[in-house]
């Protein structure tokens, strides 16, 4: 009865204020007409990448097919329409310093796997992205050999786990390719209670690891269903 009572004053209440507002505050009308009237009167800041391709096209083509084919180029050069309107007086911002690009690939846990990311404090110390990175099209001056370099957060946890000293490539197939395109070409992983089962099932001659009766120990479920495999203690 106090929640009913409760929700009727809140209801109530709300419905009342609805209610005594005046007709121009409810209306959508007026609303989308003072938006756009508040929006126009804005001055424009932005040109649009379309409008830096008209003078920029190297660059402009380069980008279309690289790894920044879906960045605006005023992301990182700033508004660009006082440029575009005097491309001689306005000069737009050329990044040269090493902050910009460690905005977006700054080593984040949060961040996509397989997303290019770094711990500027010891890739290339000191030296500006734009010494061995074409902005335009990012390509790495060589591919990366080890699996931290996009994966630094598995392997962190990998290092403080049981599973320490197994290598990724001794569970996981990985494809040349995958290196150059990972979200397209992607590692396997293992498919079958058997292949833990090398190492932990009973019987296994690999002496160390903990032993399990593979034919009843999880059912029918594969062991990463259950066991986060990079730190293998813990149970999703």
């Amino acid at each position: 009865m106090r929640l009913g009572i409760v929700a009727a004053i809140i209801f109530g209440g709300t419905g009342l204020i609805v209610y005594r507002l005046p007709p121009a505050l409810k209306s959508q009308r007026f609303h989308r007409q003072t938006t756009l009237q508040a929006e126009s009167e804005r001055s424009v800041q932005f040109a649009g990448f379309n409008a830096c391709g008209d003078c920029h096209d190297d660059e402009y083509q380069k980008k279309k097919t690289g790894y920044h084919k879906n960045l605006s180029c005023e992301t990182c050069h700033g508004p660009a329409a006082g440029h575009v309107a005097d491309p001689v007086t306005v000069k737009p911002f050329v990044s040269r310093e090493r902050r910009g690009c460690p905005v977006c690939h700054e080593y984040d846990a949060s961040r996509p796997t397989g997303f290019p990311q770094i711990v500027p404090t010891v890739h290339n110390p000191l030296q500006p992205c734009v010494t061995c990175h074409n902005p335009h099209d990012p390509v790495p001056p060589k591919t990366p050999e080890e699996c931290s370099a996009c994966h630094a957060g598995i392997v962190r946890t990998k290092a403080v786990s049981s599973h320490a000293l197994v290598a990724c490539t001794q569970c996981h197939t990985v494809p040349e390719q995958h290196k150059a395109t990972p979200r397209i070409v992607r590692p396997t992983k293992p498919e079958t209670r058997d292949f833990c089962g090398k190492c932990h099932a009973r019987g296994s001659p690999v002496v160390a690891p903990p032993k399990i009766d593979i034919s009843t120990h999880g059912e029918k479920y594969v062991c990463w269903q259950c066991h986060y495999p990079h730190l293998p203690a813990e149970r999703l």
